[in-house]
């Protein structure tokens, strides 16, 4: 998903990623693994916990700087998914660990690791529980161009070997589309209310989506 500042990709994002809820929904439906939810009733019941459930079962998220818990190692970090779902085949873990080139910073804080490292500890994190789904908000804003295209390079060939769905939010549509990304622009435009919002050009006969981007349409959702 490609747009300027403002126009709604992060809060996109978050709203696929069960932490944000809209001010109002008609019909959202997640299905993974033949479970399908309807997200919809869940946030009009405000429903916190099966929210929560399902994106801890399902969802992968990489935030623009890591998300790493500064208290934890990176290695601990890797392993925080499985954790929570009382998995304790590490496995996986160690397995991407290698694969992102990590493995030897494992018990290295996040302060003592490099931009690029923790993105590679993200990645492996947002990866390790098998997710349905990986939401990456510009993954590779803060790096140079060098680690950029190797830190792009290891995204996108891990999603398809974990077969997993992936939507990136980046402002760089010629890298994305380089490897292998398709590209859908999101826009301001002013709605209905004289709010402002995002308005999400799908591709093909999939409907054009129109989400709020103002804070006060929006709840959080821990």
């Amino acid at each position: 998903m490609v747009g300027r500042s403002g126009s709604g990709k992060s809060t996109f994002l978050d709203l696929l990623a069960l932490t944000l809820s809209p001010s109002s929904a008609r019909r959202f439906v997640f299905s993974a693994l033949g479970e399908i939810s309807e997200i919809a009733g869940l946030w009009q019941a405000r429903s916190l916990g099966d929210l929560a459930a399902l994106r801890a079962r399902h969802i992968g998220y990489i935030l623009q700087t890591g998300g790493l818990l500064p208290f934890l190692t990176a290695r601990e970090n890797i392993l925080l998914p499985l954790r929570v779902l009382g998995r304790r085949d590490f496995a996986p873990a160690d397995r991407l660990m290698e694969r992102l080139e990590v493995a030897a910073l494992g018990r290295r804080r996040p302060a003592d690791l490099s931009i690029g490292q923790r993105q590679r500890v993200a990645i492996a994190r947002a990866l390790v529980h098998a997710p349905a789904l990986v939401l990456a908000d510009e993954p590779t804003a803060s790096l140079d161009t060098a680690n950029a295209d190797i830190v792009m390079q290891l995204f996108a060939d891990l999603v398809r070997e974990e077969n997993c769905a992936a939507i990136l939010v980046t402002h760089n549509a010629a890298q994305a589309s380089a490897f292998g990304f398709q590209t859908v622009p999101c826009r301001p435009q002013i709605g209905l209310d004289r709010e402002s919002r995002g308005v999400i050009d799908w591709p093909g006969e999939s409907p054009t989506g129109v989400l709020p981007t103002g804070d006060s349409s929006l709840e959080e959702a821990p």
